[in-house]
């Protein structure tokens, strides 16, 4: 009886505690995941050319851009602006996260970029990340061809 309750201690416990992503500030210089630099960073609008070029090989790459999204439950991916829309960029394995406070701040990535295609299950389980509305999310109906980069590093500039 007595571990029985334990047991069940153990799980209301942990049923209320929830992931988030780190609160912690943003600032200039911070490093998130493994330590990089912004030595040979290209633009994010430069590596559709450069997976191109790599016949879409998985590449390692060092890109610079604006970050425009953060999950909000966890903060294990973000998105990059890019002229061909917003790009997605995950945490290598989940083994680090980024802060919310990430939105809108210039980052380097350094990791590996690779074209796939994104299940409608997928995007809609980021939407669900990015607190969009149920219509946004129930709009999504098709899968999307897209360059994804799995960063092992996040530098803010």
């Amino acid at each position: 009886m007595k571990a029985f309750f334990s047991i069940l201690f153990l799980f209301f416990s942990l049923s209320f505690v929830r992931a988030q992503p780190p609160s912690v500030p943003a600032e200039k210089g911070t490093i998130f995941g493994a330590k990089t630099t912004a030595d040979n960073a290209i633009n994010v609008d430069q590596l559709p050319a450069v997976m191109q070029s790599n016949k879409g090989e998985k590449t390692a790459v060092k890109i610079k851009g604006v970050v425009t999204a953060v999950c909000e439950e966890m903060g294990c991916w973000i998105k990059i602006k890019s002229t061909t829309g917003d790009m997605m960029v995950k945490m290598k394995g989940h083994s680090f996260f980024v802060p919310l406070a990430l939105n809108g701040k210039e980052v380097v990535i350094d990791g590996m970029a690779e074209e796939k295609e994104t299940s409608v299950e997928q995007l809609k389980h980021y939407a669900e990340d990015a607190n969009k509305t149920k219509e946004e999310i129930a709009a999504i109906k098709e899968p999307k061809k897209e360059i994804i980069v799995e960063a092992k590093g996040v530098l803010v500039l």
